[in-house]
C-alpha cells in the first residue's frame, strides 16, 4: 500500500528551491522528460547519488534521506541546511578576482566548519571553468578559473529556498546500499549513479578510476531489484548503453528521453545525448 503523498508533488514555483550548484550529470533541464515516470505518491524519498539535487529540490519531499560519495558536497549540503546565514556571510566577503579564486581552492578546507565548506564549494563551483568539480591525488581541488563577468554565487534567494527544502532531510555519506536499507513499501528510491560511458576507451580509464565499474553497476540493479521486491518505488537513470539495457531489460521498464548535457568532463559528452529512464 503507497503511503499518501507527504508534500505535493513540485511545489508552488515562488517556493520552489533550485540547485544551488552546478553538477556533472545534472537533471535540471530534463525535469520535464523526468517528472512523467516518477510516483505520483511516495512516503519516504531516498536519493543515494544527490550531486546537485535537480529531482529532490523540484519534489520538495518533506521526508527525505541523501547520499553522496563527495564528502565536501554532503558537508555543503550541511552547511546550507543548518547555517546558511554564515554561508552567505563568507560568500559576500569574497571578491570575484583570479587570484582569490586561485588562492582559495587550495585551502585545507577540510579542517573548517560546513558552512566554509559550503561557501567554498558554491564560490568554486560558480566562479570555476564549465562549473565542475575535480581534484588531483592529493585532492586539491584544481579546475581552472572560469573567467566570467557576473558570476552568480551570492544567490541569496536560492540558498534560502534551499535551506528550507533540506529542513527535513538525513544527510550522510554512505554506499547506495547502505543509504536505502531503511526503504520501506510505499518509500521512493531514485538512483542518479556515475553513468555508464558510451565508449568502451572512456570506461575503462574515467570509471574504473572512480571506482564505480561494471561490478558496481551490476550491485546497483540487484539493490534495486530487491527493494522493488520488497514494494519501494525505484526510478534510476543512466546511459542509454548495451550494458544498461542487459542489466535491466529483464526486471525493469526502460525509457529513452533526450538529455542536454552542458557540464560534462568530456566535450563530446556535452549537447543532445539519449539517456533511460529505468522504472
Amino acid at each position: 500500500m503507497v503511503r499518501q503523498l507527504e508534500f505535493p508533488i513540485g511545489a508552488p514555483p515562488r517556493e520552489r528551491a533550485t540547485p544551488f550548484v552546478k553538477w556533472v550529470g545534472g537533471k535540471r533541464e530534463i525535469l520535464p522528460a523526468l517528472l512523467p515516470h516518477m510516483p505520483t505518491a511516495f512516503g519516504k524519498y531516498f536519493e543515494p547519488f544527490v550531486g546537485g539535487g535537480a529531482l529532490f529540490f523540484h519534489l520538495a519531499p518533506r521526508r527525505a534521506v541523501l547520499s553522496d560519495s563527495n564528502e565536501r558536497l554532503i558537508r555543503a549540503y550541511r552547511g546550507v541546511k543548518n547555517d546558511v546565514d554564515a554561508v552567505l556571510e563568507l560568500l559576500q566577503s569574497y571578491p570575484h578576482a583570479k587570484k582569490f579564486y586561485l588562492d582559495l581552492r587550495t585551502r585545507d578546507v577540510d579542517a573548517g566548519s560546513d558552512a566554509e565548506v559550503a561557501a567554498w564549494l558554491i564560490y568554486l563551483n560558480k566562479t570555476g571553468y564549465n562549473g565542475l568539480y575535480r581534484v588531483n591525488s592529493k585532492n586539491i581541488f584544481n579546475v581552472p578559473y572560469g573567467d566570467y563577468k557576473k558570476p552568480n554565487f551570492r544567490d541569496e534567494p536560492t540558498l534560502r529556498a534551499s535551506s528550507r527544502a533540506l529542513s527535513g532531510t538525513i544527510l550522510k555519506q554512505a554506499d547506495f546500499e547502505v543509504v536505502t536499507e531503511s526503504a520501506v513499501e510505499g518509500d521512493f528510491v531514485y538512483f542518479d549513479p556515475p553513468y555508464v560511458p558510451r565508449s568502451m576507451s572512456s570506461f575503462f580509464t574515467s570509471y574504473t578510476a572512480s571506482g564505480f565499474g561494471p561490478s558496481e553497476q551490476e550491485r546497483l540493479r540487484d539493490v534495486a531489484l530487491r527493494l522493488k521486491r520488497r514494494g519501494v518505488q525505484v526510478r534510476l537513470s543512466n546511459s542509454a548503453t548495451e550494458l544498461i539495457e542487459r542489466l535491466y531489460s529483464r526486471d525493469f521498464e526502460l525509457t529513452p528521453v533526450l538529455a542536454k548535457r552542458r557540464v560534462n568532463r568530456d566535450g563530446e559528452g556535452r549537447g543532445e545525448i539519449m539517456e533511460y529512464v529505468i522504472k
